[in-house]
């Protein structure tokens, strides 16, 4: 139970972080480091450390699609996901972590971090009502981080044009 206080304190910090980040990277370059903080450390601590504790306990995960919104999610991840749990989950590690790692990394890394938390969310509101209404809170801010990097990597790109 302490687990879970810890990570449902955790991610709603990450959350409100993100949201607060993604509003002031608008018009402040502090938003974005904010928000590339705050999705590290959602994706690495909240996600990929979370699943190594679940791994290690031996959740199997079979019942995580059971709110899905479609029954053939439900059958395909029972059939696929359980059985094969310690890789799948294993790889889902591997991928939050290194999604994580890209955010906080700068530069063109950051902007591949963010596309790779983007597409994540992007599958996830297959899962349910929850998962559903988390991704629609996440998605605006995340494409809002996304764009101000990208803002930012165009604005050094641009070569000076030499005065006449």
């Amino acid at each position: 139970m302490q687990n879970n206080i810890f990570f449902i304190a955790l991610w709603t910090a990450c959350v409100v972080a993100t949201l607060v980040g993604a509003a002031l990277s608008v018009r402040r370059p502090m938003g974005r480091y904010i928000g590339r903080v705050a999705v590290g450390v959602l994706f690495v601590f909240g996600g990929a450390l979370l699943h190594v504790i679940n791994l290690v306990r031996g959740d199997d995960y079979a019942g995580f699609a059971d709110p899905a919104h479609f029954a053939w999610v439900t059958t395909a991840w029972r059939a696929v996901v359980p059985p094969n749990h310690v890789l799948l989950i294993g790889l889902l590690i591997v991928f939050e972590t290194a999604a994580g790692v890209l955010v906080v990394s700068g530069g063109r890394w950051t902007r591949l971090g963010y596309v790779a938390v983007i597409a994540f969310h992007l599958l996830l509101w297959l899962f349910g009502w929850f998962e559903t209404v988390y991704a629609l809170i996440m998605l605006p801010p995340l494409a809002l981080l996304l764009h101000a990097e990208t803002r930012l990597n165009g604005r050094r790109a641009r070569p000076a044009v030499p005065s006449p």
